[in-house]
């Protein structure tokens, strides 16, 4: 497996809800995201979340494109977050078949974290031989 890390940077937008949503249904964002270092491009996808006190979870559905490995492309990543008492789990995983350009065949994990407010990523992944 290969590593990209950099930095993002990311606008959350929250989405009004439905008038006739339930109390309590999932809340829905936008995001916008800026990839700096191994990986260069942006991103843009939907959240669905949902809180209460110290626990809740989160799913997202987010495409990028730019550059990784001098090689152009996008790729879908899958997002499932969940917060239990104040411990957290995430898997953020590129979705199978979803390359494109000359990253198709694309493969492998997003590492996320957040320190003193910046939003960090390792990219583990693998990419098939250019043809």
């Amino acid at each position: 497996m290969s590593h990209a890390v950099g930095t993002f940077d990311v606008q959350i937008t929250p989405v009004s809800p439905d008038p006739e949503a339930p109390a309590g249904a999932p809340g829905r964002m936008l995001l916008a995201k800026t990839f700096h270092g191994g990986f260069e491009g942006e991103g843009a996808g939907e959240m669905l979340g949902l809180m209460a006190d110290r626990s809740g979870a989160y799913v997202a559905m987010e495409r990028v494109t730019g550059v990784l490995e001098g090689r152009r492309g996008a790729f879908a990543l899958v997002h499932r977050g969940i917060m239990d008492a104040g411990r957290q789990e995430l898997l953020i995983t590129i979705v199978p078949g979803s390359g494109e350009g000359e990253l198709v065949g694309i493969a492998g994990v997003f590492h996320l974290t957040i320190v003193e407010g910046e939003h960090r990523y390792d990219l583990e992944y693998s990419l098939p031989d250019a043809p």
